[in-house]
C-alpha cells in the first residue's frame, strides 16, 4: 500500500536518536563512518601543508591550534554516531551535511591563522551548531539523571558557537589566542566531564567501534607522514642522498605505527569515566605529534644536502616524537591492559619517558638530516622492542601467540 510505504519509510528516515545509555555493544564502525573520517584527510592535509611550507615557530603553534579545533571537532562528530546514530535515514542526513561542512572548511583552513581566519571561524561556527542540534535532540529524549551532565555539555557548545563566531571579527593574533583558549578549554572539559561520569554520563562501557574509530583517525594522520616524505622528495633533487633521507624519514611514520597499534591501539580503556576521559585526551597529543612530523618531512627532506637540518625543523621532529610518546604514555595509564598487565606496562612507560628526553637531545644536537631522521627511527624502533620484550616475557603478546599457534597448525596440517 502506498500510504503503508510513505509510513515506513519516514519511520526509518527519521528515527530519533539513540538516548544516553542505549550504547550498541556489538556495532561496528560503518561505512559512512568511515568515509566522514577521510573528509578529515582534506582538512588536516591543508593545515599541514601550510605548515610546510612556512615552518617557523610561530607557525608550528598555528598548526597546533588549528588542528585542536578540527580534533574537537571530529571528536564531537564522532562521538555522537557512535553513541547516538542509527543506520537510518537521518543519521546518514546529518552526516553528509557535516561533511558537506568540513569540505568548505577545508578551503580555508590554510590560511586560517591569516586571512582566511574569519572565514574559518564562522563556517567552523557552523559546524558545531549542526552538532549541537544533534546533541540537543538527544537531551529531549534523556532520562532526568542525564539532565544535568547534558545540559553543561550544550551550554559549552553554545558558549563555543558564540565564541568562534565572534573570533571571525577579531585580529589574527586575537584570534589565535581565542582559538587556543577554545582548544585547552574542551580538553580540560573532556577530562572533567568524564571523570564524574560514565562515558561523559552517557551510562555505557566504552565499545570497540569507539576504539576503532580513534585507531582509524590515527592511520589518517600517519597518512600526512607519507604525504610528507613524497612532496619532500617531488620538490628537492632526485638524488641518491634525497632519497635516502626520505626513507629514513618514512622510519619515524612507521615507528609511529608500531608503537600506536601495538601499546595503545584497539585496546579497551578501564570501564570508569576518569579512565575514558584520560585515554581520549591522552589521544590528542599523540595525533597532533603524527600530523606535525609529517608536515616536518617536506623541509627534512628539502635540506637532505645539509650539514644540518634547518632548527626549526629539527625541533619540530624530535618534539613531535617526545610529545606522541607522552601521549603514549597518558593514554596507556587509562588501559584495562595497563591494570591487568602492570608487569608489561611499567618498564613500557619508562622507557618512553626516557625515549621522549633522547628524541629532545637528537633535536638539540641536531645532525645532518638523513641521520636525524634515522636517530629518532632508532629510539621508536628501539622503544618498541623493549615493548616486545616485556610482552613476551609476561606471555601477553596475543597476537604473537596467534600467529605462533597458526603457524604450528599449518605445520601439523603439513
Amino acid at each position: 500500500m502506498p500510504g503503508d510505504t510513505a509510513a515506513r519509510f519516514k519511520a526509518w528516515f527519521w528515527r530519533p536518536p539513540r538516548p544516553h545509555g542505549e550504547a550498541l555493544r556489538d556495532r561496528s564502525v560503518s561505512n559512512l563512518e568511515l568515509l566522514y573520517d577521510l573528509v578529515y584527510v582534506a582538512v588536516i592535509g591543508q593545515a599541514s601543508h601550510a605548515l610546510a611550507e612556512h615552518l617557523s615557530a610561530r607557525a608550528i603553534v598555528e598548526f597546533a591550534v588549528v588542528f585542536g579545533m578540527v580534533w574537537v571537532a571530529w571528536t564531537n562528530g564522532s562521538l555522537y554516531v557512535e553513541l547516538h546514530g542509527r543506520q537510518d535515514g537521518r543519521t546518514r542526513l546529518f552526516v553528509f551535511v557535516q561533511m558537506a561542512i568540513l569540505a568548505l572548511l577545508a578551503v580555508f583552513t590554510g590560511g586560517a591563522a591569516s586571512d582566511d581566519g574569519g572565514a574559518f571561524a564562522m563556517t567552523y561556527a557552523v559546524f558545531l551548531a549542526v552538532v549541537s542540534w544533534l546533541w540537543l535532540s538527544v537531551r529531549r529524549r534523556d532520562r532526568p539523571e542525564f539532565l544535568a551532565i547534558t545540559g553543561a555539555w550544550l551550554t559549552l557548545m553554545a558558549v563555543s558557537i558564540a565564541v568562534i563566531g565572534l573570533s571571525a571579527f577579531l585580529s589574527p593574533d586575537a584570534r589565535l589566542v581565542v582559538w587556543a583558549i577554545f582548544v585547552i578549554t574542551w580538553l580540560v572539559a573532556l577530562k572533567l566531564i568524564g571523570a564524574r561520569s560514565r562515558l561523559f554520563a552517557f551510562g555505557v562501557r566504552p565499545t570497540d567501534s569507539m576504539v576503532e574509530r580513534f585507531g582509524l583517525f590515527t592511520i589518517i594522520v600517519l597518512g600526512e607522514v607519507v604525504i610528507g616524505v613524497v612532496v619532500g622528495l617531488t620538490a628537492a633533487g632526485r638524488d641518491p642522498l634525497t632519497f635516502a633521507t626520505g626513507m629514513l624519514a618514512l622510519l619515524v611514520g612507521f615507528g609511529f605505527w608500531w608503537m600506536y597499534f601495538d601499546i595503545v591501539g584497539g585496546r579497551l580503556p578501564r570501564a570508569t569515566g576518569a579512565a575514558v576521559a584520560t585515554w581520549m585526551v591522552g589521544q590528542f597529543p599523540i595525533v597532533l605529534a603524527i600530523a606535525a612530523s609529517g608536515a616536518g618531512m617536506v623541509s627534512l627532506i628539502e635540506h637532505s644536502a645539509d650539514p644540518a637540518a634547518p632548527a626549526e625543523t629539527a625541533w619540530l621532529l624530535s618534539g613531535a616524537v617526545a610529545v606522541g610518546l607522552l601521549g603514549l604514555i597518558v593514554t596507556a595509564s587509562a588501559l584495562e591492559d595497563a591494570a591487568r598487565l602492570t608487569v608489561v606496562y611499567r618498564p613500557v612507560t619508562r622507557a618512553m619517558a626516557v625515549g621522549a628526553v633522547a628524541a629532545l637531545a637528537v633535536g638539540w644536537i641536531n645532525p645532518a638530516p638523513w641521520l636525524l631522521a634515522l636517530l629518532l627511527g632508532l629510539i621508536l624502533g628501539l622503544l618498541w622492542a623493549v615493548a616486545l620484550r616485556a610482552f613476551l616475557r609476561a606471555d601477553a603478546w596475543s597476537e604473537v601467540e596467534t600467529d605462533a599457534a597458526a603457524e604450528s597448525g599449518a605445520a601439523a596440517a603439513g
